[in-house]
């Protein structure tokens, strides 16, 4: 093997090793957000707060988990208003 192929394969394991970084840790942050979605949504039945502002619970579907699981903390927002306005997130 000679040196230049040498370095040329170097610098390709370093920028496969760069992306696969980035995208792992793009990965974690979508899973870490989606969990996280999930649980306020699950929180917020737990604890009544629909109930203080005189709205039955959220309804927990597909739906709604999907919008809480893929938008996080702002799908959780989206699925409380929609619901405050009494759009329905059901089949």
């Amino acid at each position: 093997m000679s040196l230049l192929t040498g370095l040329l394969a170097l610098i390709l394991v370093i920028i496969l090793a760069f992306v696969l970084y980035k995208v792992v840790k793009s990965v974690t942050t979508l899973i870490i957000n989606a969990v996280v979605g999930v649980i306020l949504l699950w929180l917020i039945n737990l604890l009544g707060l629909m109930n203080l502002v005189g709205r039955p619970d959220i309804p927990i579907n597909i739906i709604t988990v999907l919008i809480c699981a893929i938008g996080g903390v702002f799908g959780v927002l989206i699925t409380v208003v929609l619901h405050l306005l009494g759009i329905p997130l059901t089949l």
